[in-house]
């Protein structure tokens, strides 16, 4: 991971109601979320603008954006990069999921109809395949997916955007713990969420959420493994 690693930003088609400025936002909050734009990689308005093929206004208003929610890291030689990581801080949002998550699973169960719940069948078959073909962003980009889906599905809630802001500042530092999925993940949890779904158990559903998430950073379940994590994560910001 150096400062001039190359950027793989997924560009998605802009629909006509939606602004340059909106789609440059969207695109460039979900290349962090999903880890495609790696901590300590120094980046400029201007090699941005080219990635997008925009122009340097939108990226500017989305940089902004994107510093507000403590995604990006605006630096004094008008360079912006992922922020840099300590230990208690990545506690901390992790953490902040597990309190989170569990709760909002539980206020969507009533919600979950024969449609969301086939929809959440579909997500998790194509996060078996992603994890079988080895596929770190797409494993990333499905787990995701099924939880938004499945949080969603409450059309009162109010924590997904605290959640997705949780998943944005842990976005960079969780392509690691992907990597690391087949050594600490035994029990497929998205199954276990699922037939506690199906037996309008929400005690089991929350129970469910809770480890898969626990289970996802448990590659870093020591103090020393934890430090080794965060120092390599920030070592190129160092350097």
């Amino acid at each position: 991971m150096d400062k001039k690693s190359p950027i793989s930003v997924t560009l998605t088609p802009r629909l006509e109601s939606v602004t340059v400025t909106q789609w440059v936002y969207q695109t460039l909050r979900s290349a962090v979320m999903k880890g495609q734009i790696l901590p300590g990689r120094a980046l400029t308005i201007r090699e941005l603008a080219r990635v997008l093929g925009v122009s340097p206004m939108p990226i500017r208003e989305a940089i902004r954006q994107l510093s507000a929610e403590n995604a990006l890291e605006i630096q004094g030689n008008r360079r912006v990069m992922v922020p840099k990581m300590t230990a208690m801080k990545f506690n901390e949002l992790c953490e902040a999921r597990i309190a989170l998550e569990p709760y909002a699973a539980a206020r969507a169960m009533p919600y979950l109809d024969k449609e969301k719940i086939e929809q959440l069948r579909a997500i998790n078959a194509l996060g078996d395949q992603a994890m079988a073909q080895g596929n770190l962003e797409e494993i990333s980009s499905l787990n995701q997916g099924f939880h938004r889906l499945l949080y969603a599905a409450n059309p009162h809630q109010v924590t997904l955007p605290l959640i997705e802001s949780l998943w944005l500042q842990l976005g960079p530092f969780m392509r690691l713990a992907t990597s690391s999925l087949e050594e600490y993940y035994v029990i497929d949890r998205h199954n276990e969420a699922m037939q506690a779904i199906e037996k309008q158990d929400s005690v089991a559903l929350q129970l469910a959420i809770k480890a898969d998430i626990r289970e996802g950073i448990a590659f870093v379940n020591t103090p020393e493994a934890l430090h080794n994590f965060i120092e390599q994560s920030n070592y190129a910001a160092a350097n």
